[in-house]
């Protein structure tokens, strides 16, 4: 169970060690590297509405893909897909709105047009001033660990990473130094989730190993949030493309959740629902 026990996200509660919490995950973006990227306002406002309905706790847009290789987009391009769905979104829908982005600027126009967290894949350390806007408008952020300014990048495709002895202090040196940064803008330390970054410049075999050691991270004192859903970890074990790898995801998540995950971001929200809900029966007693 996480130390800080509640993270209050407008009218939103989350009481951590009581349950565990979906993210689903949206993503206005056409080359997302699980194919269900959407490229209009409509088709993304019917999508987030199906992943309300079944039963999501957060909802996570993002208008950039993160696949490895793929190409950075502007500022304006990002904020062009995002903000007008979270404007369409946000009072119609009862959950919280994540901004999945690491500029500034995004961010702050998603916050503007009515998300209530940052989810930063960077973890501030591209751009720290995030860490100041969410303690303007009183926001949880998600930090999350990524190696992939190491010049690594997925083994899932074919292409180096970086040599880790121990992927695990790598992982939990990278986010103490994000906490540290967010603790010294000010964030309350309630409003701080941390991320391992599974595939994020590791090897699906580190990616694994980190699911497996995932408990070690609660020496942080904070809710974890994992996000392993149809990640090339699945892809190297079962060889089965990006929209086949529901039984995988459910296996990450089930185990991730053993092993101390708060918050699973996933794409195949109705299946991952009962995961979460017989696994919560089994791990938490409920």
């Amino acid at each position: 169970m996480a130390a800080n026990k509640v993270t209050r996200c407008g009218s939103t509660e989350f009481h951590w060690g009581k349950r565990t919490y979906i993210m689903g995950i949206l993503n206005v973006s056409p080359d997302s590297f699980s194919g269900d990227g959407v490229s209009d306002i409509e088709t993304a406002v019917v999508q987030a509405n199906r992943l309300v309905e079944e039963g999501a706790d957060i909802l996570d847009i993002g208008g950039e893909s993160t696949r490895p290789g793929s190409s950075p987009v502007t500022v304006e391009e990002e904020i062009r897909r995002v903000v007008p769905v979270i404007e369409k979104l946000a009072h119609k829908i009862s959950i919280p709105i994540s901004i999945d982005s690491y500029k500034y600027q995004v961010a702050e126009r998603a916050l503007d047009a009515g998300a209530s967290i940052i989810n930063d894949q960077w973890g501030l350390k591209k751009e720290s001033r995030l860490a100041e806007l969410a303690v303007e408008r009183n926001v949880p952020i998600v930090l999350m660990s990524n190696q992939r300014d190491k010049g690594s990048f997925d083994a899932g495709i074919g292409r180096d990473t970086a040599d880790y002895r121990d992927v695990m202090v790598e992982v939990i040196g990278s986010l103490k130094a994000s906490v540290a940064i967010a603790l010294k803008a000010g964030v309350p330390r309630e409003n701080i989730i941390v991320d391992p970054g599974i595939g994020f410049g590791k090897t699906w075999q580190q990616d694994i190993e980190i699911i497996r050691r995932l408990k070690e991270l609660k020496a942080l004192g904070l809710p974890v949030l994992i996000g392993s859903s149809r990640k090339s970890l699945i892809k190297m074990v079962l060889k089965l493309p990006a929209d086949q790898r529901v039984e995988g995801t459910a296996a990450t998540v089930a185990i991730g959740i053993a092993n101390g995950a708060d918050i699973v971001r996933v794409h195949d929200v109705k299946e991952m629902v009962r995961v979460c809900r017989m696994a919560d029966a089994i791990i938490r007693g409920m």
